[in-house]
């Protein structure tokens, strides 16, 4: 058996790649194999058959990727401890690829000698009136193919993808001030050397942005955002976040493409993986925990990164949650679920927006200029830089809203869209609009000047290397302090959803079965991570190992892959659950299966896995679920056959620690869904805001009520809902007054106990029905989260601050107000288990 080939190779001028190669050799002498390829910033797995395989060697030839419309062709040789073959790229030619067992060099081997002795400059400090007036000096100097070039952006590496062929090396396009910022470039050699170039050969010097999609770290990897969002906890959030950026500004990025802050109630949608679930007040906690994580106070300090906020905005409204679908919204729902999020990271400061590819009213965000410039910069008061969607610019044209290109730049730069995202449609067109009249250089100046101001505020015009620090990035990479934030994040992020008295586990003298696909699996890390290290993650059977007092007690099956059957895979996890005192079962879907360009019609697990769950629960052994997964799922039958469930999603480099301490009850799990479980595709979108209706489900409106006839209306598990070892009580809830003025604030306290054997984490949920409004309003909404930890038998009083922001909202003029009139206050562990009472906001 030949397991996990890490190498870095093939470092050329078309690609900067790393590999990961899995070949299993099973008991019927079969050979699976598959490849993973990342060129920056894409993915793609290319899946292959064995041609031969003798004494070791495995020789194969294949391919099932297409790159625009060829078929990508490769030829691998695998020994034990090498690899050797080509792949053939259309367009681009063949590229030899070779490398050995085991993980890549050091991140200081190979690195230029001029890199290793970068030394830091002064960056000097100035006022934003200085800024300004040094950025208005330079913006004086420059041509307009100077101002465009700073309106675009290439990828670090000359490629081909689909429809965009971007021919010119970067390094000739940034000497010629083709662009000014630079995309996915991780190598610190190449970081440099087009810097370097940018500095000393571009007409006026003016440093290049280095950009990435640093979502949930950067080289040590942390929960994906909707596992972190259940942790309920800011001050852990906000670290994750400064630690990522800590990580990538020492590796030369300086603008980072996240983090992604729709709201979304679609659990089909692949990308609700990368934010923060259905509610828009946590959703804007979450928001502004990022932004501040990852600028810090300032982005002059070399250790932060340009926050941007994506996709402005309602993509997670996208129709029948499939990518890149229409939206129709209204604009009270705009306001109220998928704005607030943006507005509180503006407020915190964030220097950038994406564009989201869908529509508003109609016309496509990219173009849309009601929503990036009246909303976004007059209303929210937003002054930093908007840039656009991959390809959201050209895209104008395939939507009918444009005909040709120089359509679609006039649309967008009307809009104040300033910066294209590798495509060449501003450097295109551009100048022949200038020419024509339909856009003024003015404008260009105003985006151009907003591009030289965070060029300023990240000090690379007066140092511009100071992101290139291999010594330091690579103490940080993986360092005993990232390693244990992951960790720690990991714990709180872990959802315990069923559970019949059957965990914790004991170390002792049980014999466990850990039967599915992601027991020995590395695929714990989910989508948008570029991570060098991924073959030291955790695995769940390494976590599960670490905690027995006798690991060879531990019987470890794949029985199915993730998405298919294998010869006699469920015959031996029987055989295996048939010899143990309790049954693990690790489910769910792999990290391709949830993200971009990853929607899913069915939220079932896929059918290799259910038969496999079907056969090992017929032993009549306990079976405790583990689900790693990165959106909400269907869970079937397994709900009411499960002894225990619990919810991991993907937890990152401690991912098998993260979940071994939970099982093993080293730690308390106290995760709470930011996302409703739906109990069947059926009820999408089910969600707990909901509007009030004019029937309303209950037995006294018989059956013409909204419901439906052959489903329930509540999801599975619902908002806010997770379970502990310990076991709380809410008592006591009272208001010091039923009456809240204007400019005074009414305090709502409740008394929480922890009456079991356990000390644990509880997180205590406020929420507020307005009862009459001049709009129709939610059920009830999430206006107050507090995480407190009790001891056995400890009790405390908790204490919510309510006034009348608090209960403001959009009336039907889009005004934001409170109207006075009753209001019922909810508190308890998750949203529909709650206790309540009245009071009245006299405005």
């Amino acid at each position: 058996m030949i397991q996990e080939i890490w190498s870095s190779i093939a470092k050329t001028d078309a690609f900067n790649m790393k590999f990961t190669f899995e070949i299993t050799k099973d008991e019927a002498a079969s050979v699976q194999a598959g490849i993973t390829m990342r060129m920056e910033p894409l993915d793609f797995r290319v899946q292959f058959k064995p041609t031969s395989l003798v004494d070791g060697e495995l020789k194969a030839v294949g391919f099932s990727h297409f790159f625009g419309e060829k078929p990508v062709e490769l030829e691998m040789t695998f020994t034990q401890e090498a690899f050797h073959g080509f792949i053939l790229f259309p367009k681009i030619g063949r590229l030899d690829l070779k490398g050995m067992r085991g993980a890549g060099p050091s991140l200081l081997d190979g690195l230029k000698e001029e890199v290793r002795q970068l030394l830091p400059r002064e960056v000097k400090e100035r006022s934003n009136e200085e800024i300004a007036g040094e950025v208005e000096a330079l913006l004086a100097r420059m041509t307009l193919k100077d101002k465009i070039g700073q309106m675009s952006q290439t990828m670090a590496s000359a490629f081909s993808f689909g429809n965009t062929v971007i021919a010119d090396s970067p390094q000739q396009m940034v000497e010629e001030g083709r662009v000014g910022s630079i995309l996915g470039a991780f190598d610190m050699n190449k970081v440099y050397e087009l810097q370097r170039i940018a500095v000393e050969k571009s007409p006026l010097g003016i440093p290049l942005f280095f950009n990435a999609d640093v979502i949930h770290g950067y080289q040590t990897i942390f929960p994906v955002p909707l596992a972190w969002s259940c942790s309920w906890n800011m001050d852990s959030i906000r670290r994750a976040a400064s630690i990522s950026a800590k990580e990538a500004a020492a590796s030369g990025i300086t603008y980072n493409h996240g983090p992604m802050v729709d709201v979304t109630r679609d659990p089909r949608w692949g990308r609700v993986v990368e934010g923060a679930g259905e509610d828009p007040f946590l959703g804007s906690e979450i928001a502004k925990a990022l932004v501040q994580g990852y600028q810090g106070d300032s982005l002059s300090d070399r250790n932060t990164i340009i926050a941007c906020l994506k996709h402005f905005v309602a993509y997670g409204a996208v129709e029948a949650g499939r990518d890149y679908n229409t939206v129709d919204v209204s604009d009270q729902r705009l306001r109220e679920v998928y704005l607030p999020p943006f507005k509180a990271g503006v407020e915190a400061g964030a220097g950038s927006v994406m564009n989201s590819f869908n529509t508003i009213n109609g016309i496509p965000v990219a173009g849309n200029k009601d929503i990036l410039n009246t909303l976004l910069r007059e209303e929210l008061g937003f002054n930093g830089m908007v840039i656009s969607d991959y390809g959201s610019i050209s895209e104008l044209i395939m939507h009918g809203v444009a005909k040709d290109k120089k359509q679609a730049a006039q649309q967008a730069i009307n809009a104040t869209l300033d910066i294209e995202m590798v495509t060449s449609v501003y450097a295109e067109v551009l100048p022949q609009l200038i020419v024509e009249g339909l856009v003024q250089e003015a404008q260009l100046d105003e985006a151009v000047k907003r591009i030289l101001t965070f060029k300023y505020k990240t000090g690379i015009m007066d140092d511009p290397y100071r992101y290139i620090r291999p010594e330091e990035a690579e103490q940080l990479y993986m360092s005993e302090e990232h390693l244990q934030a992951s960790l720690d994040l990991a714990h709180q992020s872990i959802v315990l959803l069923k559970n019949d008295q059957t965990l914790p586990l004991s170390p002792e003298n049980s014999t466990i079965a850990l039967i599915g696909p992601f027991s020995n699996s590395k695929d714990l890390l989910g989508s948008w991570q570029f991570t060098n290290y991924a073959e030291q993650t955790v695995t769940i059977a390494k976590g599960i190992e670490d905690k027995l007092h006798h690991p060879e007690k531990l019987l470890i099956v794949q029985g199915c892959e993730v998405e298919q059957a294998i010869d006699g895979g469920v015959e031996q996890a029987v055989r295996a659950a048939r010899q143990s005192d309790i049954v693990i079962l690790s489910l769910g879907e792999h990290s391709e299966q949830s993200g971009e360009a990853a929607s899913r019609s069915k939220l079932t697990l896929p059918d290799a896995q259910l038969e496999l769950a079907r056969e090992v629960m017929k032993t009549g052994k306990p079976v405790i679920v583990l689900l790693t997964n990165g959106r909400p799922l269907v869970l079937g039958d397994l709900h009411e056959q499960a002894n225990a469930i619990v919810e991991t999603w993907y937890l990152g480099a401690q991912a098998g620690h993260a979940i071994a301490d939970v099982l093993f009850g080293d730690y308390n799990p106290s995760g709470k869904l930011t996302m409703s479980f739906p109990q069947n595709e059926g009820q999408i979108p089910v969600y707990y805001n909901h509007f009030s209706t004019g029937r309303p489900a209950n037995a006294r409106q018989g059956k013409y009520a909204s419901k439906y006839l052959d489903t329930p209306n509540d999801p599975l598990y619902c908002f806010g809902f997770g379970l502990s070892y310990t076991s709380y009580e809410y008592s006591d809830l009272t208001l010091n007054t039923t009456k809240l003025r204007r400019d005074e604030e009414l305090t709502a306290s409740i008394t929480l106990r922890n009456v079991g054997a356990m000390e644990g984490e509880e997180i205590v949920q406020m929420y507020i029905q307005d009862i009459t409004g001049s709009v129709v309003r939610p059920v009830k909404e999430l206006k107050g989260f507090k995480k407190v930890r009790l001891k056995p038998g400890e009790s405390q009083i908790i204490e919510f601050e309510i006034n009348e922001a608090l209960l403001k909202f959009h009336n039907k003029n889009s005004d934001f107000v409170a109207e006075d009139g009753e209001f019922k206050l909810f508190i308890g562990p998750n949203s529909a288990e709650l206790q309540s009472c009245d009071f009245e906001l006299i405005v």
